[in-house]
């Protein structure tokens, strides 16, 4: 369809256009599907009159707002791309993603001008495309901009990746991209419909936020509440008091809710998914226990996020895993030479669909790396059973050889997680003169916690290859702003390297 995502928002002002699109808790602003359209237009038209148009790119550096959202559909109207930065960066990191996107836009909010004046002054004659900054909090003007023609195949985003294992690489999502994504959202579990109610509590750069809580409910005629942050008491009272019907969260954020001492009944919630990272069994069984219809996904940003979901009636008996594919994504799992492995068998999870994104932005040879025969390789181990559910055992690059065995990880941490004195926990390999690896576990404890206790809990659950042979307590464990564990961060600090060990 002409006129990429920007049509959604268009063609649902004609159809329902007193229905409640966006709720913007900051400002408590509501609006209609045929207010969103208004307001988009008039985001076009002041992009415009700065000489934006196809192809341009505009960088959103803001907390989670329905501006945010106006801004990026705004762009899109007009051919533009949307880039999103992460508000959490330094800097000079901002200013890489302004350099290496080419923005010629920064739409700020007050809250980051001065890191958006320090990244613009970081950068130098890198970032000299930006020629505009525009406050993002800004009423629109009365002008409107009308659709212009948007193919399928343009790029609508580019969303830098989080760089947990070195330079961010933009991955370029496009149009179609975008729509497949709320396609196979709106048609997995029990679906998301014009009724429905979520709130977008991620940060809106990641593709988590964007790609989950965000588009797919506005393509289906939803309704999207925005929260610049997230507290986990103030956001249940939220989700209550606005009928959330679906909503996604990262683990580290479901895992803040479980610590609550009261969550207020969910008369109108549906359904519940994680996703981002693997999801702890602990916490999945808690909500299960609430009688809450809590489900499982696994994604990436290259894929618009959805790959692999695990539906509710599931969640249980193949806890642990992430499920199979989405309605409109192949996946298999492929051996270093490209070969599909066999039942129970390691493999590096491959995927191929129409949410595949378009490439990294001006990296052919890091695209070419990742892209082979129409599949992208993920860099993520797995095992797949007779009934197809994929259980990912880690990224490839983190994985642990420890005298010759591999040692996985994720397997680990679900284990340690169930320990009553464990908080959170991070598993990773450092150096052994005799074992060329041996694994260390990082505990953040729930009270105190002896390490030895916790050895020995391993030892008795998995075998003792496996089982961490030293723990470290923390306050702590290093995340991005999504959630995402910092293992890089970790190795730094215990082994003295970024990086997993070289094969």
């Amino acid at each position: 369809m002409d006129g990429g995502i920007a049509d959604w928002i268009a063609r649902r002002a004609l159809r329902r256009p007193e229905a409640e699109a966006l709720v913007d808790v900051a400002t408590g602003a509501r609006h209609t599907y045929a207010a969103l359209d208004r307001r988009i237009g008039a985001r076009a038209a002041a992009l415009a009159a700065l000489g934006v148009g196809a192809g341009a790119r505009v960088a959103l550096l803001g907390e989670n707002s329905a501006a945010y959202l106006e801004w990026l559909f705004g762009a899109a109207r007009l051919g533009a791309i949307t880039v999103p930065v992460n508000h959490r960066l330094a800097p000079g990191e901002v200013a890489h993603v302004l350099a290496d996107s080419g923005a010629t836009v920064l739409v700020r909010s007050a809250a980051f001008a001065t890191l958006a004046e320090d990244a613009l002054a970081a950068g130098g004659d890198a970032v000299g495309s930006v020629s505009s900054v525009v406050e993002l909090a800004e009423e629109p003007g009365d002008q409107a901009l009308e659709a212009r023609p948007v193919a399928g195949d343009d790029p609508c985003v580019i969303m830098y990746t989080s760089g947990t294992t070195g330079v961010p690489k933009g991955a370029v999502l496009t149009h179609d991209n975008m729509l497949w994504n709320a396609i196979n959202m709106v048609t997995a579990g029990p679906g998301i419909g014009g009724t429905d109610v979520t709130i977008a509590a991620a940060p809106l750069f990641h593709i988590g936020a964007l790609g989950l809580s965000a588009l797919p409910p506005l393509y289906a005629g939803g309704t999207v509440v925005v929260v610049p942050s997230f507290a986990p008491a103030a956001f249940v009272e939220l989700m209550a008091r606005e009928g959330v019907t679906t909503q996604f969260l990262v683990p580290a954020m479901w895992a803040a809710l479980t610590r609550l001492a009261a969550v207020p009944p969910m008369r109108d919630l549906r359904w519940a998914i994680s996703g981002g990272a693997p999801c702890p069994v602990t916490v999945i069984e808690h909500f299960t226990r609430l009688g809450w219809t809590f489900t499982e996904g696994f994604g990436m940003t290259e894929l618009s996020p959805a790959a692999l979901f695990l539906d509710a009636r599931d969640v249980l008996t193949h806890a642990g895993s992430v499920g199979r594919p989405f309605m409109h994504v192949d996946a298999q799992l492929v051996d270093g030479s490209g070969e599909e492995v066999g039942v129970g068998e390691v493999g590096e999870l491959a995927l191929r669909g129409p949410t595949v994104f378009a490439g990294y932005w001006n990296r052919p040879e890091a695209t070419a790396e990742v892209v082979r025969d129409g599949w992208f390789h993920s860099g993520d181990l797995g095992i797949r059973d007779a009934d197809g559910f994929v259980t990912l055992v880690d990224r490839k690059k983190d994985m642990i050889i420890s005298g010759g065995e591999n040692v996985y990880p994720v397997e680990v941490e679900q284990v340690l997680h169930r320990h009553p004195g464990v908080a959170d926990v991070a598993v990773i390999g450092v150096g052994d003169p005799t074992w060329g690896e041996t694994v260390v576990a990082v505990v953040v404890p729930e009270g105190s916690v002896d390490p030895d206790e916790v050895i020995g809990f391993a030892r008795e659950r998995i075998a003792h290859f496996k089982a961490p042979r030293r723990v470290e307590i923390v306050d702590e464990l290093p995340r991005n702003a999504t959630g995402k564990l910092l293992k890089r961060v970790l190795r730094e600090r215990y082994a003295g390297r970024a990086e997993a060990v070289a094969r």
